[in-house]
């Protein structure tokens, strides 16, 4: 299949990624990040829980919204929102909306920068060259890792992924699916850490003994290890 002629850059297609990226950096510095931590989430809990069980549905799709955005705008934070949405609506749920709102805001951030970026490794040095044919050779395989090894930031692999010219279909598939098993496991971190909360107590080392707040911890260590286990199973491959 030939390859689409790559269009001419211009910084007018840069607009769109720029005001969501001035959007993310506007959310800060108004103060914005004082409400995605522990403490917020201590102090609202009792009131967000009620609102899930007098409305479900629309706690659920407000949860949806604020994530989509808040990844839109490339805000740091996933990780606290997949656990905040582990301590509202339980592993399973917590982690299914957060995997569905995180790729709806990833594609925002992916079709801007591939509308604003398109062409622009076409000129660069031969390294990104290389890693511009990697992609497209195994867009699938490369997006799946990087979704699953928690080592690269969220935001930072939406940008490269649009900046290579990736399909959407392809985007799609890898975001979704790869982002699944960080997501459980933070969720049910979320889900552990909830009934702490709930009991008035503040999150510390003694807790973590309990199993649904270390079994988590123990996915995370091995979601850590899997750039290890890669590299030994592509060397086993090799030879």
């Amino acid at each position: 299949m030939p390859q689409e002629t790559p269009r001419a850059f211009s910084c007018r297609r840069l607009i769109p990624l720029a005001l969501l990226l001035l959007g993310g950096a506007l959310f800060i510095a108004v103060g914005g990040r004082r409400y995605l931590s522990f403490e917020a989430l201590a102090a609202k809990h009792d009131w967000a829980c009620a609102l899930v069980s007098a409305r479900p549905v629309v706690t659920a799709i407000c949860f949806i919204g604020a994530y989509a955005g808040l990844a839109a705008l490339s805000v740091p934070g996933a990780a606290l929102l997949t656990i905040v949405g582990g301590v509202l609506f339980g592993a399973w749920f917590g982690a299914g909306y957060s995997v569905f709102a995180a790729t709806i805001g990833a594609t925002i951030v992916f079709v801007a920068a591939r509308a604003g970026f398109a062409g622009l490794l076409t000129d660069a040095g031969p390294q990104l060259r290389r890693l511009e044919a990697g992609f497209h050779k195994h867009a699938l395989n490369y997006l799946l890792v990087l979704r699953l090894v928690p080592a690269f930031p969220f935001w930072l692999v939406n940008l490269v992924a649009g900046a290579t010219g990736m399909r959407l279909p392809t985007y799609l598939l890898g975001t979704f699916f790869g982002m699944m098993p960080a997501a459980f496991v933070y969720a049910s971190l979320g889900s552990g850490l909830g009934s702490v909360i709930a009991e008035g107590r503040r999150p510390d080392f003694h807790v973590l003994s309990r199993p649904q707040i270390l079994l988590p911890i123990v996915g995370l260590a091995l979601l850590a290890l899997m750039p290890v286990f890669l590299r030994r199973w592509r060397e086993a491959r090799e030879r």
